[in-house]
């Protein structure tokens, strides 16, 4: 299978994310999700509250397909990154209790990121015949790089496409076997 193959035609889908529908369990108010989506200011990020977990709910204006996801964090609160992430999709609703002790069936796709990925924002290839026809995402940070009491994202973003229809599904199933 390979994530990678189409990268070049990938795009950032940030003026696809519906700001309104925005929202992320733990955030502290001073430093929310919204701050840095669809896109927020050099200045911005988000942070968790009580713990190290959060629970970020992104929703689409139309359905995509996502081929990698991005989370950065600034080098001088790397220890604050994200390390243990679970991706969901296409859920109304979705809260921690749904997603702390998910299998790995109901998980979309569930990825460690090292100090190296969320220092330099590089993105990560996801699972592309699983993130097909997505309408939501929904990412679970489970813990951070250094055990650290709050979990820091100071961007996120998302590349793909715009589903806009179904004529290359067969070559996909052809692609993963």
């Amino acid at each position: 299978m390979s994530s990678e193959k189409n990268t070049a035609q990938d795009k950032n889908l940030r003026d696809h994310v519906d700001p309104s529908q925005v929202n992320c369990l733990n955030e502290t108010h001073e430093h929310s999700l919204k701050s840095i989506l669809p896109k927020g200011s050099d200045s911005a990020y988000l942070e968790s509250d009580a713990d190290e977990q959060l629970l970020l709910n992104v929703y689409f204006t139309q359905r995509v397909r996502l081929r990698s996801i991005v989370i950065q964090t600034n080098e001088e609160h790397i220890a604050q990154g994200p390390k243990i992430v679970k991706l969901f999709m296409n859920r109304s609703s979705i809260g921690f209790e749904d997603v702390e002790d998910a299998s790995e069936a109901q998980t979309a796709q569930t990825l460690q990121f090292t100090e190296d990925d969320v220092q330099n924002g590089k993105a990560i290839p996801l699972r592309y015949v699983r993130f097909q026809n997505v309408d939501s995402i929904h990412i679970f940070v489970a813990s951070n790089q250094e055990d650290e009491e709050t979990t820091r994202i100071d961007r996120i973003e998302f590349f793909g496409n715009l589903n806009e229809g179904t004529k290359d599904l067969s070559g996909l199933q052809r692609e993963e076997e």
